[in-house]
């Protein structure tokens, strides 16, 4: 097993060396200068130009940017955001709301998805089964920043909830001014796990062993929960990744939607201004928390089925 964790590091290592390498050849191709705004000071675009050699040929200056990197842990700073101010600590702030605006939303959205499923799967065909699959239709349809609209005009503007985020009230008043958004961004998921437990509880409650499960005397309730639901959630863990990567990209334009000082609002802001170190960085970000999703979801398969983890070789095995 260890084995196996200490090769998929190495595959998420060389991955996100690969994406930090486009990001940094397509962010240094694009049109225009970061020093561009006639505000910018001249003291510190001299300095940067000088630090990232930017009047030197771009091979000269991803050799610079992975040397700074590696050796100093220098990631450049903000040139238009924060001018002058590292960019992680620019985010330093930013990731904690980004993560716990995600985390609610996929909190909500896992109990909820397989609660509707199961319901969907009890009554196939029938009212509860047909309402919770128009539902699903609407939800998996409309992106999230419609959802995040509506909902900011219908319980926010006409409702008691807050319209944008509350930064400065307390810690409580905090997390109700997330209430919002968290719902937004939660109707994909919930309509994504809906659909795709439906699907598995159906086909589980067809196969053999349910039926030896009814005649050894557990009611249809009993067996669909003890053995059928069991089965059902293990192939779930096929879908955590889309869930977390589409929440994600979602909350890149509801966090803007509500004025959450996240990291999507910033890193929408750094791609127009061409704050280029930190569109760096929070790609970085993002990347990663993609790229530990992936490996935490292949740690877990290897738990299990430990067929996995093996990858057809005995020696593999211990």
């Amino acid at each position: 097993m260890l084995r196996y964790v200490l090769k998929r590091l190495g595959l998420m290592v060389l991955t996100l060396f690969v994406i930090m390498t486009l990001c940094f050849f397509v962010i240094r191709l694009m049109p225009g200068s970061p020093f561009d705004d006639p505000e910018s000071s001249p003291e510190l675009e001299a300095m940067l130009r000088e630090k990232h050699h930017l009047d030197e040929s771009i091979p000269v200056q991803y050799y610079y940017f992975w040397r700074d990197i590696i050796a100093d842990g220098y990631w450049g700073v903000s040139l238009q955001i924060e001018p002058g101010v590292p960019v992680w600590q620019v985010l330093a702030g930013r990731i904690p709301v980004t993560l716990q605006l995600n985390l609610l939303s996929l909190l909500i959205a896992v109990p909820m998805g397989l609660i509707a499923g199961a319901l969907s799967a009890r009554f196939p065909r029938k009212i509860p089964d047909r309402l919770i699959g128009l539902m699903t239709v609407i939800f998996i349809s409309v992106p999230s920043f419609v959802f995040a609209s509506a909902l900011q005009y219908g319980l926010g503007y006409k409702g008691a909830l807050d319209i944008i985020y509350n930064s400065t009230g307390t810690a409580g008043e905090r997390l109700r001014s997330l209430i919002l958004p968290v719902l937004a961004l939660s109707f994909w998921p919930v309509a994504t796990i809906c659909r795709y437990l439906r699907g598995e509880l159906l086909d589980n409650m067809n196969a053999d062993y349910m039926l030896l499960a009814r005649a050894k005397g557990l009611s249809k309730a009993q067996s669909v929960s003890r053995h059928a639901l069991r089965n059902s959630s293990v192939p779930l863990v096929n879908v955590i990744v889309p869930l977390v990567t589409g929440v994600l990209g979602g909350s890149l334009v509801v966090e803007k939607i509500f004025a959450v000082p996240g990291v999507g609002g910033i890193m929408t802001q750094a791609v127009t201004s061409r704050d280029l170190w930190l569109v760096m960085a929070a790609l970085v970000f993002y990347s990663a928390i993609h790229l530990v999703t992936v490996l935490l979801m292949d740690v877990a398969y290897g738990l299990i089925d430990p067929r996995i983890r093996l990858g057809g070789r005995k020696g593999d095995a211990a």
